[in-house]
């Protein structure tokens, strides 16, 4: 898929996304089980404030300029959708973000002049950027789309299974303190790019659909990471991009189909 269509299908997804959670007064946050400084938002935006935990269960987002603190986890139902990728926000998670099966987890947004290469523009205002930090893991299971921008995660990020046949999944200008592991998607497109990596990143059993690849397969490209790049049974392959000299700098080995990205 080439740039400009990728960017289409994402910003029709954010647009359509903003246009349910907005719609409708019912569909709202609300205080959750957890007590009153815990929240559980069914649709709608995420208000800005400290919560002692966010759930989201239905289509949820934010506002453009909210400041979001949970002291505690962020949990994202089944078939639920927290897109925090759509509008400028800074978000702070003193614990873990999980994500379930069918869901959707878009985190963070920035305009390329920022970072200095593809970045991942924020829909609803193209010159803003997110400041998202998770002082955990960020994990999804079986998710359906997984959008991960501009986030400094001080643990583990671990997406596992899932896909969309229409949506691609970008992992990419994240600052992640120990490993990246992307594991047994099947899914339209997966670019993970620009991330610094304290471990290891590890990616297999990935199978790609686009119909309109470019360069195909899996992206890895400009990745500094400060062990080892493992990549095993990704179809069609992998890519290191379009650019000349898009590799990546790795401190250990680079083994498998990734032996020559480096």
């Amino acid at each position: 898929m080439n740039g400009a269509m990728r960017f289409k299908v994402i910003g029709t997804l954010a647009t359509t996304g903003v246009l349910a959670m907005t719609g409708s007064a019912a569909m709202a946050c609300v205080p959750g089980p957890g007590g009153s400084s815990g929240y559980t938002c069914t649709g709608g935006l995420v208000p800005s404030g400290t919560y002692s935990n966010l759930k989201v269960t239905g289509q949820c987002g934010v506002a453009d300029g909210a400041t979001i603190t949970v002291r505690g986890n962020v949990w994202v139902a089944s078939n639920a959708t927290f897109d925090a990728q759509s509008a400028p926000a800074t978000i702070t998670v003193g614990g873990d973000v999980t994500a379930g099966s069918g869901s959707l987890l878009g985190l963070g947004c920035q305009p390329a002049e920022l970072v200095g290469n593809s970045a991942h523009p924020c829909e609803t205002n193209p010159t803003g950027h997110s400041t998202i930090s998770v002082k955990g893991n960020v994990t999804a299971f079986k998710a359906s789309v997984v959008l991960l921008n501009g986030v400094t995660v001080r643990g583990n990020v671990a997406v596992l299974g899932g896909g969309s046949p229409v949506i691609p999944w970008s992992i990419k200008n994240n600052n992640v303190g120990r490993n990246i592991t992307v594991a047994g998607q099947n899914t339209e497109w997966i670019g993970v790019m620009f991330n610094k990596v304290g471990r290891n990143v590890l990616l297999y059993d990935i199978a790609l659909s686009d119909p309109d690849p470019g360069a195909p397969g899996v992206f890895i490209v400009k990745n500094t990471i400060q062990r080892n790049l493992i990549c095993y049974r990704l179809t069609p392959g992998v890519s290191g991009g379009f650019a000349p000299g898009s590799v990546n700098v790795v401190g250990g080995s680079a083994l498998g189909q990734c032996a020559s990205l480096v």
